[in-house]
């Protein structure tokens, strides 16, 4: 049985913008091609809040000042081990988030939030983008994919996809 591992995503938000990664850099990336916010793996003995902290800091070079834990995301996937995913927004960063720096994992864009739907997302992401949006409260969303294809999604214990 293959290992769970556990992430950190976050969307940085500024003037009715969030700051999305279309992740064009590695040959091998389950995210190729898609447009996510930034984040990554815990490192060993990392909390959430730091692993997030750190994971913006390497990936935009901002400093995160306040965050807000917005919900728990679980995928599944039959190429994948299973992923846990801790989901934050922040507005408030100490850094210049007009001048990025180069980013490894792909390449970092300010993208208006009422345009993001036209970029190719994964198609749980656009569920979970809907909740903070709407601004919903905490919320824990399973995702079950088969290669590429969203076979289930599962809110707070119900099944959206019914």
């Amino acid at each position: 049985m293959s290992k769970s591992c556990l992430t950190t995503l976050c969307y940085l938000e500024q003037d009715g913008k969030y700051l999305m990664m279309h992740r064009v850099s590695k040959k091998n990336d389950v995210n190729r091609d898609k447009w996510i916010g930034v984040g990554g793996h815990f490192e060993e003995g990392e909390s959430p809040e730091e692993c997030l902290q750190r994971e913006v800091k390497e990936e935009t070079g901002l400093e995160l000042l306040s965050w807000r834990f917005r919900g728990i995301v679980t995928f599944i996937a039959d190429e994948h081990p299973a992923e846990y995913m801790c989901l934050y927004t922040s507005a408030e960063w100490d850094g210049d988030a007009s001048c990025l720096p180069d980013c490894r994992e792909g390449v970092l864009e300010w993208v208006p939030a009422d345009e993001i739907g036209g970029l190719q997302l994964w198609e749980g992401d656009r569920i979970f983008l809907r909740l903070l949006a709407e601004n919903a409260p905490f919320f824990s969303l399973k995702l079950r994919y088969k290669g590429d294809v969203l076979e289930e999604a599962v809110l707070d214990g119900k099944n959206l996809m019914e």
